[in-house]
């Protein structure tokens, strides 16, 4: 059974610890920023950033407030980005059978610039980032490499509020599904996000729309090629319920 990753946004206090450790674990450097009138930093996902915290800020209830997302890649259950991928280079992304994982893969180098785009697109959650320099298409890896050694991901190591949890899909969805009823007591609006689809799974306590355009699961921005829908059609259609 694969893993899932469950973020309760309403313990989130946007101190980027999870962000910060994901740089470092992962050995990327420091690129150079500017402040664009917002605490987000850096504004999206780059080769060096698989995780960001992203701000938005609300007049709700005639109050202002911040909701904080720390975003990253969903692992999809039935990865699009893979099916875009395998028609052109198979093997340029792969998805781990024990924990789901979606892995990008040196061969992402071998996809033309149009077909980066393309798996780029497929994207339901505008993720994927291209390095200019070497070719190489980049996202969060959910720290494979810790957790095949028994190790938690660098970002739920290093939360101090317990708002991210990861363990067997059925005990996080449980813990979800549990949390949200607790959660709705203060926050009547609170909701999972797009639960049956992807391993990681964020509690939010006001409307998705008020967090970011990704937050929720959004249509492909183009239209899918034939090599593409020809390796969507061999995959059979998922939906995981706990």
């Amino acid at each position: 059974m694969p893993k899932t990753f469950f973020i309760d946004t309403s313990r989130c206090t946007a101190c980027r610890g999870c962000q910060v450790a994901c740089k470092e674990w992962h050995e990327h450097v420091a690129v150079p920023t500017r402040q664009r009138g917002t605490h987000q930093n850096p504004p999206d996902f780059t080769p060096q950033n698989f995780k960001i915290v992203r701000f938005a800020e609300h007049k709700i209830d005639g109050k202002i407030k911040w909701l904080f997302f720390p975003d990253q890649c969903r692992h999809c259950v039935s990865p699009p980005c893979k099916d875009a991928a395998d028609a052109y280079v198979p093997g340029a992304i792969l998805q781990d059978e024990a924990t789901g994982a979606v892995l990008y893969t040196d061969k992402t180098k071998q996809l033309t610039i149009d077909q980066a785009r393309e798996v780029q697109d497929v994207c339901p959650y505008h993720i994927p980032v291209r390095d200019q320099d070497s070719g190489l298409l980049t996202k969060c890896d959910w720290c494979i490499d810790r957790q095949r050694a028994g190790m938690l991901p660098a970002c739920v190591k290093t939360c101090c509020t317990g708002a991210m949890s990861i363990g067997e899909r059925a005990d996080m969805l449980a813990l979800a599904r549990q949390t949200l009823a607790k959660v709705k007591e203060t926050h009547p609006k609170a909701e999972l996000l797009d639960e049956d689809f992807i391993n990681v799974i964020y509690l939010v306590t006001e409307p998705r729309t008020l967090y970011h355009e990704y937050a929720e699961r959004r249509e492909p921005k183009g239209p899918m090629t034939r090599q593409a829908f020809l390796a969507m059609l061999a995959r059979p259609v998922t939906r995981m319920r706990g």
